[in-house]
């Protein structure tokens, strides 16, 4: 089965304009562009067969193409990073049994992430979204609790069946626990990694769906599968030993900066 990663990336963002030109300083010192780390964690998934960026800037396209990106330019209409790998998808003639949407606010995203959602994807016929969930130690989940206090949007956290079906997304961290935990230590709670996995027919109906309530609320795009009955399949990923954060906010840059130094990522 053929694959695709979309790379969706708009300059226009309320709580970061410009995110995917913001430059990463990697442990050597040398600094890339979000967008360049995200195609580049891209391009060393293995079993895909083409990696292009989606976005509808001429600065993206022109930064993008600059370190050798195919580029797809897109509407400006589109509301999430699922309508636009939609609409790329659309303007590339099809072709792919799976297109996978490697949103490029997560440049930390491991290549075994993106393959396991494929292969997780590829081994249940009646799938027709999947997304991948890792549980959160100790560290992680005080992240999320520490930027919650403060007032700041962190990641998102996701509750499934026992059969990893979703339950819900959210970007309050759920399930609630009032225990403390030290960074080591195992918890309850899982992070949503923000990488999507779609069979065709399921991309192609998204966008003439309505956005619904929770959806508006939550700003989640997987909400609107759910919203609409789809099932949307969670993909349990290991960390081994790495850590992994989303760039949502100008003061996660010298965060993740710091897991790159740590990590020996150039």
């Amino acid at each position: 089965m053929s694959a695709l990663i979309v790379i969706p990336a708009r300059y226009e963002s309320s709580r970061y304009p410009g995110k995917p030109l913001a430059e990463l300083k990697g442990a050597t010192g040398v600094s890339k562009s979000l967008v360049q780390r995200s195609w580049e964690a891209a391009c060393a998934v293995k079993g895909v067969d083409r990696v292009v960026v989606a976005t509808d800037d001429d600065r993206i396209r022109d930064a993008a193409e600059a370190f050798g990106a195919e580029v797809v330019m897109t509407s400006s209409e589109c509301q999430n990073g699922t309508e636009r790998c939609a609409e790329a998808f659309d303007n590339l003639g099809g072709g792919f049994d799976i297109v996978v949407n490697l949103q490029g606010d997560a440049p930390l995203t491991p290549a075994w992430f993106v393959e396991d959602l494929v292969k997780g994807l590829r081994n249940d016929p009646m799938a027709e979204v999947a997304t991948p969930v890792l549980r959160c130690d100790g560290r992680a989940l005080n992240g999320f609790l520490e930027d919650r206090k403060a007032g700041r949007v962190g990641g998102t956290t996701a509750v499934f069946t026992k059969d990893h079906h979703a339950l819900y997304f959210s970007k309050e961290v759920v399930p609630f626990t009032s225990q403390t935990f030290a960074d080591e230590d195992e918890t309850p709670v899982f992070h949503h990694v923000g990488v999507y996995a779609y069979r065709p027919a399921a991309l192609g109906a998204y966008p003439r769906w309505d956005a619904g309530p929770l959806e508006r609320l939550e700003g989640l795009e997987q909400l609107r599968f759910m919203e609409h009955g789809r099932q949307v399949l969670c993909v349990e990923v290991e960390a081994r030993g790495r850590q992994f954060w989303e760039l949502n906010n100008p003061e996660d840059v010298p965060k993740i900066e710091a897991m790159m130094a740590e990590m020996g990522t150039p």
